[in-house]
């Protein structure tokens, strides 16, 4: 089935005869699978893959070209960029202090903001109120409760830093105290990096 979008007949979108789409705000190309849920308010980009049983809460941003695998909750407050690879049954939050007899608005919330390219492995969670880096890679079953840095790779519960990964999704051969100034080619795409600033860029 072939859905047109309500903002505009010029774009459309693939939504299964067993999802439920209530936003106003899917872009042209987007695919959403059997019982996945996006609730009036929440904005999916273009080109986005949301597979089975993904629920997308109102007030949350997906960019263009985001996959997400089957049984994630993106909730409110959370925003998640271009590129993005969400894992199978990773999980997001948005309340620092949940306690069901207190009910909060959105304002109470906090910000969960996911960069663009960045990786997010399956069973992995986001406690609320992080930004993960561009290209960073957080490891299949990671707790997230700090920070991520652009291209940092992150496993464990708590999640430790243990290194670095290439833009094409290779682990970097770079220790992770390199000094400033160091710089090397990722061996499999070529791509040359600078470490500057504590962290790595690439051109």
């Amino acid at each position: 089935m072939i859905t047109t979008s309500r903002t505009s007949p010029l774009l459309a979108y693939f939504a299964h005869p067993l999802a439920l789409v209530e936003s106003d705000d899917i872009g042209n190309g987007t695919r959403i699978w059997a019982f996945a849920h996006v609730m009036s308010g929440a904005r999916v980009g273009k080109d986005c893959n949301l597979c089975d049983h993904c629920f997308v809460e109102s007030g949350a941003t997906l960019g263009d070209h985001v996959t997400v695998k089957n049984g994630v909750c993106i909730w409110d407050r959370v925003s998640i960029g271009d590129f993005v690879f969400v894992g199978p049954n990773a999980v997001f939050t948005n309340d620092p202090n949940p306690r069901a007899a207190i009910k909060k608005n959105r304002d109470q919330l906090a910000e969960t903001v996911v960069r663009e390219h960045a990786t997010i492995g399956a069973n992995a969670t986001i406690v609320c109120g992080v930004e993960i880096g561009r290209y960073a890679f957080v490891g299949a079953g990671a707790v997230i409760i700090r920070p991520v840095l652009d291209f940092a790779l992150m496993v464990g519960n708590p999640a430790r830093h243990i290194g670095w990964m290439c833009a094409c999704g290779h682990k970097l051969p770079l220790h992770q105290q390199a000094h400033d100034g160091f710089r090397f080619v990722c061996s499999h795409c070529r791509r040359s990096f600078i470490f500057a600033g504590g962290r790595p860029t690439f051109s």
